[in-house]
């Protein structure tokens, strides 16, 4: 073979060999970090919080976009039903447009049974306007809604009864805690986990409260993802 032959094929090869590399570069730099999930103790947890003072200037609940189409568009479900489903003890029928009927449910926070779909909230661990107050006020339209219709952590959206859903509104756990004592560990746990998760902040008399609370938890763990 002469040697101008050979020359170009292995110049040939080589510019092969760089768009190669090239295009592997481009497919890792282009891959976004996987986020791991992290447990730790509950005490520990509300160290993490970043502290700062909060505002509730111009919140206003219809910059969440909630319940939208959910995590399964071709389902036909709300986020909304789609949370009751998942949460249900006993699963209830569906129905065209998917209208629930029957079914189970236990709403932890006053440790009541609930036999209809009707009787129930889909409780904001953190409510929509303390998220507000802790950062979401400077989230995209996009990213508020991804918060309000959050089913990727199973302890940010809870299906609870209307009335305890209701008696909480939007206190923090310095305000109120469950009616049911013996899930005060619980409920704080997944309040921090939730806020860690969106990575929001909490201010002095939110975090005092959550010490204090937690400080009664020594079993008790936390167990988050960012949210990405």
């Amino acid at each position: 073979m002469p040697l101008s032959t050979v020359h170009a094929h292995r110049c040939a090869a080589l510019r092969g060999l760089a768009a190669a590399s090239l295009a592997a570069l481009s497919v890792t730099v282009s891959t976004p970090p996987a986020h791991a999930a992290e447990t730790l103790p509950v005490e520990e947890a509300v160290t993490r919080l970043p502290v700062a003072t909060e505002s509730r200037d111009g919140y206003d609940r219809d910059a969440f976009r909630h319940w939208n189409r959910g995590d399964d568009p071709s389902d036909g479900c709300s986020t909304r039903n789609e949370v009751l489903i998942a949460d249900a003890v006993e699963a209830p029928a569906v129905g065209p447009g998917c209208r629930l009927s029957s079914g189970r449910w236990w709403s932890y926070y006053d440790q009541v049974w609930v036999m209809s779909p009707a009787g129930l909230d889909i409780d904001h661990m953190v409510p929509l306007a303390e998220s507000w107050d802790s950062g979401a006020s400077a989230w995209s339209a996009e990213r508020r809604e991804a918060y309000a219709n959050d089913q990727g952590a199973a302890t940010s959206l809870v299906a609870v009864t209307a009335r305890s859903n209701r008696s909480r509104a939007d206190q923090v756990p310095a305000q109120w805690l469950p009616p049911a004592a013996e899930v005060h560990c619980r409920y704080i746990a997944e309040w921090v986990a939730t806020k860690l998760r969106w990575n929001l902040t909490a201010d002095e008399m939110e975090v005092a409260a959550l010490r204090e609370a937690a400080s009664n938890c020594p079993d008790q763990s936390v167990t988050y993802e960012p949210a990405t």
